[in-house]
């Protein structure tokens, strides 16, 4: 009787589990049919309109479908849990995959559910909030102030015209066409496309049109009869997008001055959109609660069986995996071990996954020849990498390596030098952080498929400005697999040594070329004032003036000649052993008393220090430095910066080199092309030649010293720090040598 009642249970369980499986599937399609069903019907894509009734029965049918879900996910679910605690084969993976594919469809469908329903009421609530409302009530008015308010600048801009035009009446009087070229200039300066002057009655006295404008309406009677001299009359426009102003010109007679501007046709057109608008919001307020509940509902069935049917789908496919998985695995531990002879066996029957296992039993023999392959490459690599290495640290110049994301993979000691920071701040980095000024070369060559390209850059590290050569090349790959190296050579002082010479040669010809012809002009000049002065009596002071200008140009210009002279012919320095203290101190008492205003401080040793230079050159040297930064105290108002301090100080405990700082709270330098001041005619001052630094930094470069311009450590302002050799400096012809050698020593300092 017992066994009679398990075989008629087996063959009820055998009953159930053929009906699933064809019931299972048809159940799941049905679902997700219904469930696109009805997010199209709710959405209005379909014929069927989501009327009440609709949507109630769209809504029952997907109950129905969820619950016939659960029916079956709950059957399978729970034969397998009896598995398992049968301790049948592999029911512990086969629960753990389960598990995991119900995991991955519940937690998706929470999160997006909650941020669903957030998203959604943080979207909507917004939308009708007080402030929107108040906004969206007061659109039209907004439209009109707006519309109000391009009338007023159209006023007063008429009014600044007019103002211009009242004072302009002897020029009226004297020139009509220069009067017409200053009114068309004010027009075009003001924005005003169309400008007339009339008669009271209307006739058109001047007329500018500087952009055709099509149906500017002519004023009447009546609007020319109300225009005032105090205020300008606006004139709204009732078609089109002309705005138009009218206002009385106080020293012309009674004329007035019409102006006409073409506006954004939006701004006449907005007020009738803004009024729809209005009432489109409120519609959509008086749905909002509607809205809500019905993307709730369609979202929590579609959810449910969505959740259903991917659990069902978890539940079938970890049936077919478990078996071909847990033979993957095995020979897998065995390939862990070391052991590449493992072979998994292959059905047919498994579709995909025996073709995993064909690909798994290819790979084990892959890997038994590459093995020894790859160890043997390992070792010649190592060795490549520790040659390569070695290399690179003797490199005078920069070399970086980059991989093809632009990451910095290696670098060496003369890089570090350059970018100021060690290797490991620089390796794993990306080459844009790191050296932004060749960006735009590494983007171009990974676009492009040179093999080579070169530029000069100028990069800024604590302050100083170098100028560098820069060379990108790349090894012969895929433009995504690209690799490249990019090498830094530091030409700066090449550039400033030829840059120099040039200009040297051009101060010396535009000496020579404009010179001579100065004093001809000049005295003639003068001798004109004295013949025909007495006898001109018409502008007398026109003449005088042009006479006296003249007079005065030639000697700018002549001023001028002279420095580019001094720069061009700059005397070596006669060397002797003079006191440094007591040639700057002079310096600093005669600009004490040339600037009261300003409070110098200066930090000398206490004794005497004998160095060799020219007491002349280095003296103006200083006093040129000094003088700069007077002047960079002045360009700032007291009110902002306080006040003017200048400190020169003078340190004497390096080695090799006297350094002579010169510290203001001026304007400070500029961040770009700061080191180009140096140059010769680099200047940031209005009136300035821009010879004083470059002649400051010739002296010191005869002396065998250097310069550079760095910020104010203690705020703002600028420094400027000086450096001459202790010992007497051996002059070398090469220009550029010597220059190199002075500002590597500089650089060091």
């Amino acid at each position: 009787m017992i066994s009679q009642d398990i075989q008629a249970q087996r063959q009820a369980t055998d009953v159930v589990q053929r009906s699933l499986g064809w019931l299972g599937p048809i159940a799941v399609l049905t679902a997700l049919a219904s469930a696109l069903a009805t997010f199209l019907v709710l959405a209005g894509a379909t014929p069927i309109l989501p009327t009440h009734n609709v949507v109630l029965w769209v809504f029952v049918l997907n109950g129905v479908l969820i619950l016939l879900l659960l029916g079956i996910v709950a059957w399978q679910t729970k034969r397998l849990m009896r598995e398992r605690r049968a301790g049948a084969a592999a029911a512990g993976l086969h629960v753990r995959i389960v598990g995991l594919f119900s995991l991955v469809a519940v937690l998706p469908a929470i999160l997006v559910a909650v941020v669903a329903t957030v998203t959604l009421e943080r979207g909507l609530d917004p939308w009708f909030t007080g402030s929107i409302k108040e906004l969206m009530s007061n659109t039209v008015e907004i439209a009109r102030s707006y519309r109000e308010l391009q009338c007023r600048t159209l006023a007063r801009e008429t009014q600044l015209m007019a103002a211009d035009l009242n004072r302009a009446k002897v020029l009226y009087d004297a020139d009509r066409k220069v009067f017409r070229d200053f009114m068309n200039s004010r027009a075009l300066f003001l924005g005003f496309p169309f400008v007339e002057m009339l008669e009271p009655d209307g006739t058109v006295v001047e007329k500018l049109e500087a952009k055709p404008i099509e149906g500017v309406p002519r004023p009447s009677a009546a609007d020319l009869r109300d225009a005032s001299e105090s205020e300008a009359l606006c004139l709204f426009p009732r078609d089109g997008n002309i705005f138009r102003a009218m206002l009385k010109l106080q020293t012309h007679g009674g004329r007035v001055l019409y102006v006409a501007r073409e506006v954004d046709p939006r701004a006449i057109e907005f007020p009738l959109l803004a009024e729809a608008g209005v009432a489109f919001y409120g519609a959509l307020e008086q749905k909002k609660v509607g809205i809500q509940i019905a993307f709730a509902s369609m979202f929590t069935l579609i959810a449910l069986i969505v959740l259903l049917s991917a659990i069902w789908f978890g539940l079938n496919f970890a049936n077919r995996l478990v078996a071909p998985i847990r033979r993957l695995i095995h020979a897998t531990d065995q390939v862990a071990t070391g052991n590449f002879y493992v072979q998994v066996p292959v059905r047919r029957g498994e579709g995909d996954l025996a073709h995993l296992g064909e690909t798994f039993n290819k790979m084990t023999s892959e890997l038994r020849h590459q093995h020894d392959g790859l160890t043997a490459a390992s070792d010649l690599i190592d060795r490549r990498r520790r040659f390569t290495e070695a290399v690179l640290a003797g490199v005078s110049a920069g070399v970086i390596g980059i991989d093809a994301h632009g990451v910095i993979t290696i670098v060496n000691p003369s890089t570090e030098a350059l970018l100021s920071a060690s290797m490991d701040e620089l390796l794993g980095r990306s080459i844009t952080m790191v050296l932004p000024e060749v960006a735009d070369l590494v983007e171009e060559m990974g676009n492009g498929r040179q093999r080579l390209m070169q530029k000069q850059i100028l990069m800024t590290r604590k302050g100083k400005e170098r100028t560098i050569n820069v060379r990108v090349t790349s090894e012969q790959a895929r433009a995504e697999e690209r690799e490249l190296v990019i090498t830094l050579d530091d030409i700066t002082d090449l550039v400033t040594a030829q840059r120099t010479s040039a200009w040297a040669d051009v101060a010396r010809r535009i000496a020579h070329e404009i010179k001579n012809p100065l004093t001809p002009i000049q005295l003639s000049a003068e001798r004109i004032r004295r013949k025909y002065g007495k006898v001109i009596t018409a502008d007398r002071e026109v003449f005088d003036q042009c006479t006296d200008t003249i007079v005065r140009q030639v000697d700018d210009i002549k001023r001028m000649v002279d420095e580019f002279s001094s720069f061009a012919r700059m005397p070596k320095p006669t060397i002797g052993e003079e006191d440094l203290v007591e040639t700057i101190r002079q310096v600093v008492f005669m600009m004490r008393i040339a600037h009261p205003e300003i409070q110098f401080t200066d930090q000398m040793p206490s004794g005497p220090v004998v160095a060799p230079f020219d007491r002349r050159l280095l003296s103006q040297a200083v006093t040129n430095i000094v003088k700069n930064a007077t002047e960079a105290i002045s360009a700032v108002p007291e009110e902002e910066r306080g006040e003017g301090r200048i400190s020169v100080l003078l340190d004497d405990t390096h080695p090799a080199f006297l350094i002579l700082a010169v510290t203001d709270n001026g304007k400070g330098f500029p961040v770009e092309g700061r080191q180009r001041l140096l140059e010769p005619y680099m200047t940031t001052r209005e009136g300035g030649t821009g010879l004083g630094l470059p002649i400051v930094a010739k002296i010191l470069e005869e002396h065998g010293g250097g310069m550079e311009l760095v910020d104010n450590p203690h705020g703002r302002g600028g420094q400027v720090r000086m450096w001459i050799p202790k010992t007497k400096h051996v002059a070398v012809e090469d220009t550029s040598v010597s220059s190199a050698r002075t500002d590597s020593r500089g650089a060091n300092l």
